[in-house]
């Protein structure tokens, strides 16, 4: 179980609080109108994002203040944030080790990595190289390889074109069975919201709401949501 209890972040004139929590194993949507908070609601949860009070837990242990690095949880953010020096291979391998001096092991964790997603031969390219679909599938393997039961995905697909992004969703959500691993993802497209996550957050209004069945939220949203998807 993921808890976020009492929490509130405060940015100058920005507030945003949440009580809420998220079973194991859920796959769960971030829906809100542009600007209400969603990239920071996740920010917050993988450390990346200060609380201003509140607290943080995954199956009772304590979270508030510990690194990023350290959470149970990897994050996916919209830029893929790929190094365009390093190698598709190089790039995945850093889920593993940041100084990428990886053992024999963890090199054939990478080439079967790759091999999950669709990439075999294509461990050696630099992300130019890549199309946007190829550079999606190599931040998926790198997320993937963290092997974190928590995974947070901020609209990574959110430049594709549609028949892709349906691709790319389609491969999260069975790699996440496979690991068995908590999934959010923010989106601004209900179509994804519902392709991919049973359930939905709400942010709107100053506020991250309590998860709900998503075909119930988006048949009748409430009046923020309506207005933002129209």
């Amino acid at each position: 179980m993921l808890t976020l209890e009492g929490l509130c972040i405060q940015q100058d004139d920005f507030t945003l609080s949440a009580d809420l929590s998220i079973a194991a194993g859920a796959r769960v949507a971030v829906v809100g109108p542009s600007g209400a908070g969603k990239s920071t609601f996740l920010g917050a949860m993988a450390g990346f994002v200060p609380l201003t009070k509140g607290r943080i837990t995954w199956k009772g242990q304590d979270l508030t203040d510990a690194a990023p690095a350290v959470r149970p949880i990897a994050m996916l953010f919209q830029d893929h944030n790929l190094f365009p020096h390093l190698t598709a291979a190089q790039n995945i391998g850093l889920g593993l080790r940041p100084d990428l001096r990886l053992s024999t092991a963890q090199r054939g964790a990478v080439d079967r990595a790759l091999e999950q997603v669709g990439l075999q031969g294509l461990g050696p390219r630099k992300p130019s190289q890549l199309s946007g679909g190829q550079q999606s599938r190599v931040a998926i393997a790198r997320v993937l390889l963290q092997n974190r039961p928590v995974i947070l995905l901020d609209e990574p697909f959110a430049a594709l074109g549609p028949a892709l992004k349906v691709e790319m969703l389609d491969l999260v959500a069975q790699m996440a069975a496979q690991q068995a691993a908590t999934l959010l993802m923010v989106s601004h497209d209900p179509d994804d919201a519902a392709r991919l996550c049973p359930q939905t957050v709400l942010v709107a209004e100053g506020r991250a709401f309590a998860p709900q069945d998503t075909s119930v939220l988006l048949a009748d949203p409430p009046p923020a949501l309506r207005a933002y998807l129209g």
